[in-house]
């Protein structure tokens, strides 16, 4: 009678059995699992193939930009570790080693501090070139010149005009031995002499023009 005054009954859902309910789980998470399969195979293949990193060195470097004639110190260096394959010859591995040497050239920040852009007893200049001893007309000019600078080189006599006999040069520190013997021998108007760094051909230049002629020096990038 129940039935028939307020309707047919409800129909009872049945639960389905829990295997199924796994299953079909299972089912719809399958692309998910397959995805985290191949990133998992991919990541060790990665593994297996990537290369070992490359061995490095400790190398002495300028913390900070350094002038030409710079006597170093220790806030002036630092030590990075280098690729091996890179590291120049000569280079420092410990920095007190370097403390007290003066450099021949500017050395910016970062860069390596090897024998080439040091100024050392012997009085070297950059690969390829020679160290000549320059005595200029103005004394005053000669004064002025720093080491690292760069200058023109020009010879000229009364009766001729001014050649070049040098270009670029580099000025170079005094020899770390220099004292006042250095300019024992100067009279009050002669210049100290200027070390700079010319080709071969440029000292034969200016080795003959010191007799003959005045020189002077022009400032150049």
């Amino acid at each position: 009678m129940r039935g028939d005054r307020f309707g047919p009954e409800p129909l009872t859902r049945r639960r389905r059995p829990w295997r199924t309910e796994v299953r079909a789980a299972l089912w719809r998470w399958r692309f998910v699992a397959v995805a985290l399969g191949v990133a998992m195979a991919a990541s060790a293949v990665l593994e297996v193939v990537r290369p070992a990193p490359p061995a490095t060195t400790p190398v002495v470097v300028a913390a900070r930009d350094v002038a030409a004639g710079t006597t170093l110190a220790a806030a002036d260096l630092r030590v990075v570790r280098l690729p091996t394959a890179l590291v120049a010859e000569g280079a420092s591995a410990r920095a007190d080693d370097l403390i007290g040497d003066a450099t021949a050239v500017p050395v910016p920040a970062g860069l390596p501090i090897v024998p080439g852009v040091l100024a050392t007893a012997g009085i070297e200049g950059p690969p390829g070139t020679v160290v000549a001893a320059v005595r200029l007309a103005d004394p005053a000019v000669a004064a002025y010149l720093v080491p690292g600078t760069r200058i023109d080189l020009i010879a000229a006599t009364p009766e001729t005009p001014g050649v070049v006999v040098a270009s670029r040069a580099l000025v170079l520190p005094r020899p770390a031995v220099a004292d006042d013997s250095w300019d024992a021998t100067l009279t009050g108007d002669e210049a100290p002499p200027v070390l700079v760094a010319v080709t071969q051909d440029e000292a034969q230049e200016l080795s003959g023009a010191a007799v003959s002629s005045a020189l002077s020096a022009v400032v150049v990038p």
